[in-house]
């Protein structure tokens, strides 16, 4: 298959309060308001190419109202769209969108909103902004817990497997890990990637039987002390760690979670290792292999159960599921009438 995909460009997320999420992203995490049109905010890392990595929308839950990839090329857009339409889903052409151009638009297999394009806007920063590097699209920000660019999101899916497989046939994903339970062969967790990074794409299993939901966006940045200045800076100014700093098994990133206004979880990551193996085989993990803690001794909070919009039922992460999401999988027929 012609590669199709380059990779992330940006998310667009909806906010209950999108001036207290602005004002988080800004002044805590260290991003920059580039745009703000019609109630919606457009925000950039230091490091971003493009105009913006991320959109704010109004929203009465926090939820991912889009994912954008770009292309690999105008042909492959057009591919990517027939590919999508040939795997049973209809899309529509939108003629361009805030600083990008013609772009296929798309709600996946599970919910989840999808918009493809290619051409798009370089970002050239104003003079006060301006890096006296050449290849980077501005200067690094003086903040101290500031994402260098946007790394990858986890969505969440009633079917892993079907999400990867579906993903990976369409529009040409590589599927790199799955994580099953060491109960029973379950599949709860996996990672897709449109190059050479570990994920850019993640899904956990979810049964709450709402369809397109998110568990986590997240940000990049270049250092594992930079991550853990950035968790002292998010503390110091009141925004408690989740989760982290730890390492991930699969993908082997230094990570850490924690809650924006919104209450939407977000990750900053950095490390990891590149893969540029073609046919690469995907590797199952179980949690006790440590999937979600490279060192095997870290206990999740159960709170990372949680996708958003928030909905009954269960969510699986990369540590595998919760003693109650485990019972409903391995005996469904525990609870009377079910099943």
């Amino acid at each position: 298959m012609e590669r199709l995909l380059s990779h992330l460009a940006h998310l667009e997320i909806t906010s209950p309060d999108v001036e207290a999420s602005t004002r988080f992203y800004v002044e805590k995490f260290g991003m920059r308001l580039v745009d703000s049109l019609d109630g919606v905010s457009y925000l950039r890392c230091w490091g971003d190419h493009y105009r913006y990595s991320l959109v704010v929308r109004p929203g009465e839950e926090p939820s991912l109202a889009n994912m954008a990839w770009r292309t690999a090329s105008a042909e492959a857009l057009e591919a990517a769209a027939a590919n999508v339409e040939a795997a049973g889903v209809q899309g529509e052409w939108i003629p361009g969108g805030h600083a990008h151009g013609k772009a296929y638009q798309f709600t996946g297999p599970y919910g989840h909103p999808m918009k493809l394009f290619y051409e798009v806007e370089s970002y050239v920063a104003e003079p006060d902004w301006k890096s006296i590097y050449p290849d980077r699209p501005e200067r690094r920000s003086s903040h101290a817990a500031a994402p260098r660019f946007l790394d990858h999101v986890t969505v969440a899916s009633s079917d892993v497997t079907g999400f990867a497989d579906w993903y990976s046939a369409a529009l040409g994903f590589r599927i790199m890990a799955f994580t099953t339970l060491d109960e029973a062969p379950i599949t709860v967790f996996s990672v897709l990637t449109t190059n050479e990074k570990s994920h850019d794409l993640g899904v956990v299993m979810d049964t709450s039987g709402r369809a397109g939901r998110v568990n986590h966006i997240a940000f990049w940045v270049d250092s594992h002390e930079d991550l853990l200045r950035a968790a002292d800076v998010l503390m110091e100014n009141g925004t408690p760690m989740e989760y982290g700093p730890s390492i991930h098994g699969i993908g082997e990133q230094n990570f850490l979670y924690f809650r924006e206004p919104s209450a939407l979880r977000v990750e900053l990551n950095s490390g990891g290792y590149r893969n540029y193996v073609p046919d690469w085989e995907p590797r199952t993990w179980t949690p006790s292999q440590g999937s979600n803690n490279f060192y095997r001794n870290g206990a999740m909070p159960h709170s990372l159960i949680e996708s958003f919009p928030l909905a009954d039922g269960f969510t699986a992460t990369e540590e595998g599921a919760s003693e109650e999401m485990k019972q409903a999988l391995i005996n469904p027929y525990a609870k009377h009438g079910r099943g």
